[in-house]
């Protein structure tokens, strides 16, 4: 399959499956998890060859880590401390 074609289909599948996630009260991020899990390899099939979008799978785990640094406080981080680390 094109590999353009895969995206947009993924792209087109997030964008579905993020509001209604986030309107279940469940998070954006379990709606990418969901719809990576229902079109990979595994499931339906929809990805052929994962190795091809390899590359943009850890750009984008890059990009959430990223942004979860973004966000964290390093005072939240000391006081959860104990929770994190036992």
């Amino acid at each position: 399959m094109n590999f353009f074609y895969e995206a947009a289909v993924l792209l087109g599948a997030a964008i579905i499956a993020v509001p209604l996630f986030q309107r279940l009260g469940l998070g954006s991020i379990l709606g990418y998890l969901a719809v990576g899990l229902l079109l990979g390899p595994s499931v339906l099939g929809f990805i052929a060859e994962p190795e091809e979008v390899l590359h943009f799978s850890e750009f984008g785990v890059v990009m959430l880590l990223f942004l979860i640094g973004l966000e964290m406080e390093p005072s939240r981080l000391w006081r959860m401390r104990k929770q994190l680390f036992g």
